[in-house]
């Protein structure tokens, strides 16, 4: 048999789900048994490798994606551990965008939590195959098959149990292989490293083949080779259930699902396994496609050190000073030294380091090629989603989406000198995060952070202080609202002034008509009768006056959704139109035409899911219909209850403090934004 390639053996894993279900504590093992680390650091010891950040260790979850690789037999694996609080969504989405497979990790308490099913549509988005991993086997209430039977109703791909527990809660022993029809079973004594395959108990012989008969039963729906043998009652050798299961899994069809419990060290090796088994390698995922920036025509590169380069940039953080930036290879090879060109910006750097990544730990390495995921040093301009190539053969690969931040807070430099250190902070913290936006208000003369969450600003708040040594004055957050209209208008704007001894004249008419919720802007042309003969050039400076004012509404000066406006006539003279006043004209009509068409402001609309004891049901459903929510689904979850609700962002300030108290403490909350809508709160002060 031939020897495999080394691109066949290369997994690109993330490790993903929803905050507590035991994510960190998985890869923190993974790294014990492939010897990458020689002592298990635990999240609530704050001394998880991965989690290396102060802030990670102080309150026990993942804030920023870490990178490591680690060898198990025979294959190399690059693992991205993710974070499981909405507030860092970006980094699960950007880390997805680079990966080849995704190990998802279910509570088995918990169960499907809402975090983990954003994690798992993400990653429908893209097109990853998954394996799912049911955690915390070993706790009271534990219930694998409760949880299979939300993902069956929660996702679209089909769930295949390719092992079931042996007991649960007290009495978890081990996990039962339906592949191989054998028994695992850990020794405790050696922290799980040693393990043994054995016959399965008699008394779980039966539960046993009935799995097995249904794993096989569902493969032979995917497999004509399984089908066939399944059919015809033959032996089916694990081999070949292997590579259905192979198939099925790169192919989107099913997700294997494997269980244990990663704090009494019991299922980590199996689920390494299965990584090598089930999930591709850089050889079996589709060629990357992207536009090439000079013909504007769609180009490949295959998954080849042989083929011209092609990378993606998509985490940067600052490495004392320096700019470190994450890349995954799709395509080539680098090595340091190199001249690369950043597509993205038209611009050429040299790259002076490559880093393999050990969390905040890293190896010096010469050249790095097609499959790997590593950090380099030297490139000054780039930024997340900047696609780095060869100049010969230049490749636009597909950026990366972008969330829009809902929440804001103003601070403010207690000296002029924290003030210098406070433009250079933001300015390296901004290039580290898509989703921290910043603005300075001229009137309060404060800069004003915008974020996904309270949680998000808090630590970039925390950080400006510990990391980058800036003393500020933080005030309370603050909703990030929208503006739209409520009626169609037509509307008129007129500019006529000398300017350095110029005559500027411009003169446009605009119709402004409300569009749906959540359709966004549109600008159109939709010129009447009476329309002058406009040039191209003069059409194009309205259009950016119309997009001047969107940018700042009527109300309070946020930007204007969810309307359409055409450019309907205007006036043009001869030797006096010009383009400013073409632009400065259409800005006004569309001022004038938001305040004659009932503004209106929106506020943000947060999905909101709490897993309450049910004995609190009624204060929990009553608390949310006080702030104005909207109860969506009502799911009963063994002695707990999930309660979905859409609540308007404003009405959540305070709202863990007041779940707290209402619920003993026993209830837990997470939300992320949904849609901006009219809620009929009070609006800003």
């Amino acid at each position: 048999m031939a020897a495999k390639s080394r691109l066949s053996r290369i997994r690109n894993i993330g490790i993903a789900a929803h905050i507590d279900a035991g994510k960190t504590t998985v890869t923190e093992r993974i790294l014990f048994y492939t010897g990458k680390s020689y002592k298990m650091g635990e999240v609530h010891d704050g001394e998880a490798v991965m989690d290396w950040m102060p802030q990670e260790q102080e309150r026990g979850i993942t804030i920023t994606s870490a990178v490591t690789t680690c060898q198990w037999e025979n294959h190399e694996i690059h693992i991205i551990d993710t974070p499981g609080h909405v507030d860092f969504t970006i980094e699960v989405e950007r880390s997805l965008r680079v990966l080849d497979g995704v190990v998802v990790v279910f509570c088995a308490v918990g169960g499907v939590e809402p975090q983990s099913e954003t994690v798992w549509r993400q990653a429908d988005r893209y097109g990853v195959p998954k394996i799912a991993f049911i955690n915390k086997m070993d706790r009271v209430g534990a219930d694998y098959q409760g949880v299979l039977a939300q993902m069956k109703k929660r996702f679209n791909s089909f769930p295949l149990p390719v092992q079931i527990p042996m007991g649960k809660e007290d009495g978890f022993l081990g996990v039962i292989d339906l592949v191989r029809m054998q028994a695992i079973q850990w020794d405790n004594s050696t922290k799980g490293q040693e393990y043994a395959y054995g016959d399965i108990p008699a008394d779980l012989m039966a539960e046993a083949l009935e799995h097995r008969e249904g794993m096989i039963s569902l493969l032979s729906d995917m497999d004509d080779g399984i089908a066939e043998k399944y059919l015809e009652g033959a032996e089916i050798a694990a081999a070949e259930i292997y590579e259905a299961i192979r198939k099925a899994a790169i192919s989107l069809q099913a997700v294997p699902v494997m269980c244990g419990a990663a704090f009494k060290n019991k299922g980590v090796q199996p689920l390494l396994d299965a990584v090598v088994r089930y999930l591709p390698s850089p050889e079996d995922i589709p060629p990357v496609r992207g536009i090439n920036p000079s013909t504007r025509e769609e180009d490949v590169r295959i998954s080849s050190e042989k083929e011209p380069l092609a990378a993606l940039a998509f985490k940067i953080m600052q490495d004392e000073g320096r700019k470190l930036t994450y890349l995954r290879i799709y395509s080539g090879r680098i090595n340091v030294g190199d001249d690369l060109f950043n597509a993205s910006r038209g611009k050429k750097e040299k790259i002076s380091r490559i880093l393999k990544m050990h969390a905040n730990k890293r190896e010096r390495v010469e050249q790095a090629g097609a499959g790997d995921i590593i950090a380099v040093m030297g490139l000054k301009e780039i930024t997340t989603g900047d696609t780095i190539c060869s100049e010969e053969h230049p490749i636009l690969l597909e950026m990366i989406d972008f969330y829009e931040p809902v929440i804001s807070l103003a601070i403010e430099a207690k000296t002029p000198a924290d003030q210098e250190k406070l433009t250079a902070a933001l300015g390296k913290l901004m290039d580290e995060d898509p989703t921290l936006r910043v603005r300075y208000d001229d009137e309060t003369a404060q800069t004003v952070l915008s974020g996904m969450g309270e949680l998000h600003l808090e630590i970039i708040t925390d950080r400006l202080f510990r990391e980058f040594n800036t003393r500020i004055n933080v005030g309370k957050p603050r909703v990030v609202h929208r503006e739209t209209i409520q009626k169609q208008v037509e509307c008129e704007g007129v500019f006529e002034r000398e300017l350095a001894e110029k005559k500027h004249f411009g003169s446009v008419r605009l119709s402004l008509e409300p569009a749906g919720r959540g359709s966004g802007v549109e600008i159109v042309r939709r010129f009447d009768d009476k329309a002058p003969l406009f040039s191209e050039e003069m059409v194009a400076a309205m259009e950016d006056g119309i997009k001047e004012g969107l940018q700042s509404g009527v109300l309070a000066g946020y930007p204007v959704i969810d309307i359409r406006v055409a450019i309907i006539g205007g006036v043009v003279r001869e030797g006096e139109t010009t383009l400013l006043g073409c632009r400065i004209a259409a800005a006004t009509a569309f001022r004038e035409g938001c305040l004659k068409a009932e503004p209106a402001l929106l506020d943000p609309i947060m999905l909101v899911d709490i897993i309450t004891p049910s004995e609190f049901m009624g204060e929990v459903i009553g608390d949310i219909h006080a702030r104005r929510g909207e109860i969506q689904e009502i799911t009963p979850k063994g002695a707990t209850n999930e309660i979905r609700a859409k609540v308007p962002l404003k009405a959540m300030f305070g709202y863990s403090t007041d779940l707290r108290s209402a619920t003993q403490g026993r209830a837990v909350f997470t939300m992320q934004f949904l849609a901006y809508d009219k809620t009929g709160l009070s609006p800003p002060t």
